[in-house]
């Protein structure tokens, strides 16, 4: 698995990867548990939205709300690539850590083990309250019509759950070499540059890694934000 420290500041960095889709679950009609019901809706949530991370509007079958539909399904896949990478570590024995070539190994070594603690910690965290919002999600059991606030919950407490374990993974069980890479020091000296500019110069980064979604995780991480 390639990983790489993608610059989005003068001392900022952000963890990235693109991994083939993890494939999907067969299918199980009517799963007796909650629990079962809960794994295959957010298994089929993501798959969707991987679907249609890959399409545009001109694609998309049906009207407005189609389109709509499509578009949050997008986003969605887009805004979870720090989880995508940790729910992917979790299978991983090693890896690889791409790191700019104006970074030295230990610098690059120690951002890559600080960056994967504080993901261990956040997702430690939210999974905590999002579990007690589940359970207090209980009390809406008794109104009719499905329980919107218990999905809503338990959609969250999966993704935190296989985030809190990808973290782990990376940090005491990966086995990390590391390599340096000159198309991502190009990333940091394109932040400050021209809009027009810096789309150009991103892209082919994008293009010399081979990084289908680099430009969008460039754009929102270190420009919009």
């Amino acid at each position: 698995m390639d990983v790489y420290l993608v610059p989005i500041g003068r001392e900022r960095y952000e963890l990235y990867c693109e991994e083939p889709d993890e494939p999907e679950e067969p299918a199980v009609e009517s799963p007796a548990s909650f629990v079962a019901r809960m794994k295959q809706r957010f298994v089929a949530l993501l798959a969707e939205a991987e679907r249609a991370r890959h399409r545009d509007d001109a694609e998309v079958q049906g009207g407005t709300f189609a389109r709509a539909k499509a578009r949050t399904l997008r986003y969605i896949a887009e805004t979870i690539a720090e989880q995508r990478l940790l729910w992917h570590l979790r299978r991983q024995g090693s890896a690889c850590l791409f790191f700019p070539d104006d970074l030295d190994q230990q610098r690059a070594t120690t951002l890559l083990r600080r960056q994967l603690g504080r993901d261990f910690e956040k997702h430690r965290f939210w999974l905590i309250v999002d579990s007690i919002g589940f359970v207090a999600s209980g009390a809406l059991v008794l109104l009719p019509g499905p329980n919107i606030v218990a999905y809503y919950f338990a959609f969250r407490m999966g993704g935190h759950y296989l985030s809190l374990r990808g973290a782990r993974q990376g940090l005491d069980v990966v086995a990390w070499t590391t390599e340096h890479s000159a198309p991502l020091s190009e990333l940091r000296r394109a932040i400050n540059l021209d809009r027009d500019e810096r789309e150009r110069r991103v892209h082919d980064v994008a293009a010399a890694l081979k990084l289908e979604h680099l430009v969008k995780f460039f754009e929102r991480t270190a420009i919009t934000s």
